[in-house]
């Protein structure tokens, strides 16, 4: 087997190649393309970032505007100014007193969009009075009124009251003591102890049905009477 000479290795390692240097100008240029990769990510994403925030305030102000519009409309909307109501002998439809007693007529109108009529039960019916619907029994007692009723009715100058009127009693502290009242004939005045605020239009039968049940003592109903429902309407 040949031997390599010395001076031969000496040759080949001559020829062997070193390794290879990156020069500036290659570094450069690198660095340059990864700046302009940087660049244009920030650029993308403040593009977006922008899109989305301008997205955003274009729907919050639509959701203003509906909101402005809907409350608009509402507001133009006339307040209801007739109600509907259904009670276990029938239905009787009031007219509101929307401008002789706007108080008591935006109680009477919250106080039904938030059902609170619903299952009330007339709790006094006296005859050739009134009939009166309440949740609560501790009302003004009837001996106040009718002594009030009877004295007033002596006075030539006293007012009266017609028959048929929607009323509620005065001095309630809440909503919750809210009640409504009928009268069923002409009584003196009771502007002291009761706020009318409507009249009856259709119904009076069946006003006296529920006055023409019988009662025990203390004016109550011996058979559950009440009120199913109300249902508010702007025109007949």
């Amino acid at each position: 087997m040949a031997r390599i000479k010395p001076q031969a290795l000496l040759n080949q390692s001559k020829k062997k190649k070193g390794p290879s240097r990156i020069s500036i100008s290659t570094i450069v240029v690198c660095n340059l393309v990864v700046a302009v990769v940087v660049l244009s990510l920030v650029t993308t994403y403040r593009h977006w970032s922008q899109r989305s925030r301008n997205t955003l305030e274009t729907q919050s102000h639509s959701f203003e505007d509906t909101n402005a519009v809907t409350q608009q409309k509402n507001h133009d909307l006339p307040v209801p100014g007739y109600a509907d109501i259904s009670t276990s002998k029938g239905l009787i439809t009031v007219e509101l007193f929307k401008d002789a007693s706007p108080e008591a007529v935006d109680q009477f109108l919250d106080l039904c969009q938030k059902d609170h009529f619903k299952g009330m039960p007339f709790h006094r019916v006296i005859k050739n009075y009134l009939v009166q619907a309440g949740h609560s029994s501790s009302s003004i007692p009837v001996e106040e009124w009718t002594a009030k009723g009877k004295l007033r009715g002596r006075l030539d100058t006293s007012p009266k009251h017609e028959a048929f009127m929607l009323g509620t009693p005065k001095n309630k502290g809440n909503n919750k003591d809210f009640e409504l009242l009928i009268t069923t004939a002409p009584i003196p005045d009771l502007n002291d102890q009761l706020i009318v605020f409507g009249r009856v239009l259709k119904g009076e039968d069946v006003v006296q049905e529920i006055e023409e049940v019988d009662t025990d003592e203390h004016f109550q109903p011996k058979s559950q009477i009440g009120i199913i429902s109300i249902v508010l309407k702007r025109e007949l």
